[in-house]
Parts: structure tokens; sequence; C-alpha cells
């Protein structure tokens, strides 16, 4: 509890028999507040012995016992002393007013004065549970955040040597190819360098960007490759936002497995975005699976990609791949 609601609870308590008074229409004087706020004011004792130095001295430490003994005594102590200012040194009740039992006056005191050092301890271990909880969700969130950025750091590299393995193979059939091809690579590594840090980018962006490496790509083609790119309109993404390079293992994958030299060769890419609110990614290529000598960083960028979604999407995508032989299909849903 903050301060404020800790002065507001007792100026209630203190102020109560005074609102008692006028709703009863009585006014009450200074010798019967002093006589009912010696109450108030044990219990206020017991509240804050518990809550500042018993509760962190023992309970906390798994000092069960002294604990317990600690408030036995400081109890005992409260009691008596509140009887003893109310039988000798209070104002008394006035001679007028029933007068209760003695055993009935101590077993009320140390009843009340124990579920009040109860609530202390409840109040205490709560707001220790939650101040725990809060650091640990704190801790959690760093965590993440330094996991995303590493798997952030380990695509770049990823992408990089890929798209350099493509490059590669055009030095050898077209240099003029290759060298436009380096050219629209600098692009892309720039968009990497600079937009890659950020949480969310605009999907327009994002769009742009998988345009400008399905085009970087297709210099390498065949006239037996048949591709087909489906995106949105920069107008139509109605300023959606999504993670950066959250689609490219995806997309490089399908040119990685799709092409053969020799044979028909199929990549469709599609993205959309239904209602402002849901992207769908779908993407079917031919099935050229590479051999053992070929399989250069295989499966770490679509191990990336899961753990990636995982921390960015919780709960809020699907990604499912199927295989049939002829053809491998990839299916990624974000509920943005």
């Amino acid at each position: 509890m903050t301060p404020a609601i800790h002065i507001i609870v007792w100026s209630l308590i203190f102020y109560s028999p005074v609102m008692f008074s006028s709703a009863l229409g009585k006014s009450m004087e200074l010798k019967g507040f002093l006589h009912f706020s010696a109450f108030p004011v044990s219990l206020l004792i017991t509240f804050y012995v518990n809550y500042f130095i018993f509760i962190d001295l023992f309970l906390f430490k798994r000092h069960l016992t002294r604990f317990l003994l600690s408030n036995i005594l400081l109890i005992a102590f409260v009691s008596v002393c509140l009887h003893y200012w109310n039988t000798y040194l209070g104002p008394g009740p006035g001679p007028e007013r029933f007068s209760p039992p003695f055993i009935f006056i101590i077993s009320r005191n140390l009843l009340t004065l124990t579920l009040t050092a109860a609530l202390s301890v409840a109040l205490k271990v709560t707001a220790d549970w939650y101040r725990r909880e809060q650091k640990q969700k704190e801790l959690e969130k760093e965590m993440a955040a330094a996991e995303l950025q590493n798997l952030k750091s380990q695509l770049n590299p990823h992408f990089l040597f890929n798209t350099l393995n493509n490059i590669y193979s055009l030095t050898a059939t077209n240099q003029t190819q290759a060298q436009y091809a380096i050219h629209s690579l600098s692009k892309l590594l720039r968009y990497i360098l600079y937009d890659n840090d950020k949480p969310a980018i605009p999907l327009a962006n994002e769009i742009s960007f998988i345009n400008s490496y399905v085009e970087l790509m297709s210099l390498r083609l065949n006239e037996k490759v048949h591709l087909s790119v489906k995106m949105p309109d920069p107008d139509e993404c109605n300023g959606a936002t999504v993670a950066p390079l959250i689609f490219i293992t995806l997309i490089e994958n399908a040119f990685k497995h799709g092409v053969s030299p020799t044979e028909e060769s199929e990549i469709s890419i599609s993205i959309k975005l239904e209602r402002s609110e849901k992207l769908v990614c779908s993407i079917i290529n031919s099935n050229f699976p590479k051999s053992d000598e070929d399989r250069s960083g295989s499966g770490i960028g679509l191990e990336n990609l899961r753990k990636r979604l995982a921390l960015i999407y919780p709960d809020r995508y699907m990604l499912k791949e199927e295989n049939d032989g002829k053809h491998h299909t990839s299916l990624l849903v974000i509920n943005l």
C-alpha cells in the first residue's frame, strides 16, 4: 500500500467515533475522543512494529519461532498498557456508562491486536510478493529482449551468407548482373542496418524490402522457373506495423530449395493483410532438397524464426509447413 492509503485508512479509524456521534446528533468531547483513541493507537503500534520490524527481521528470514514470540510479547505489552491507560491514566468511560467485565476487555484486546498483526503480515507478504513478481517480469522482459537481439544478430550474417551465395553464382554467368546484384545488396543491407534494431516497422517498408530481395534473387533464375509474387500496395497497408525481417527466412528458403537448374520450378509468394489485423504469408515452392554437401546453414534460419515469433508474437501467430515430396508449403499467420 502507498503511504497515502495508510494515512487515509488510519484517519478514518481515528475519526469514526466523531462521525458516529454526528450521525446520532451528538457531539464528541475531547475527553471521549482521547478515551477512544487509545485503542486505535494500540492497533497502530502493533501493525507497524510488525510491518517495519518483525516481518523483515524474523518472518522473511524464516525465524518463525522468534516472530511468534516477539508478537506474543508485543501484544501482551500493548494490552497491558492499554488497560492501564483506560483504568488509571485515561479519562475513563465515565460513571454513567456500562463497564464490561475485565476478562471480556482483555480477550477483546488480545483478539483485535492479534488480528491486526495478522493483517500486517498479510499486507506485507502480499506487497513483497507483488514486488518480486514485478521484478521477475522485468527480468524476464530483459532476458527476452536480450535473446531477441541475439537472434537478430544471428539473422543478419545468415541473410548475408545466403545472398552472397546467389551473387557468387552470377559472377560465373553474367558479370553485369552480378555488379547490379552487389549494388542492390548494399541497399538491402542499409535497410537491415537502420530498421532491424526497431521492434516494429511499417508494413509498407517491409513489403518494399521483400520486393527488392525478390528482384535481386530473380537475376539468377532461368526461364524454367515460374515466379509469382503477390504483395499489398503501400496504400493498402493502412499504417500496419510488423517486426522487421519476419518473412525473409521463408522467402530465402523458397529460393534456396525451390529452384532447379535443369527442371521446371515454381515459387509462389503471397502476403496479404486481412482487415488490418491479420497478416497471412503463404509460400509454395518446388521441392529440390539440397545434398549434404550443399546444406549451408540449413535449419538455422527457420529455428531462428520460430524463436523470434514466440518472443514477439506469443500466442498470436501460426507457422505451418507441409511437404508432399513435390512441393513445399509454408504458411505464417500473424495477429497484429
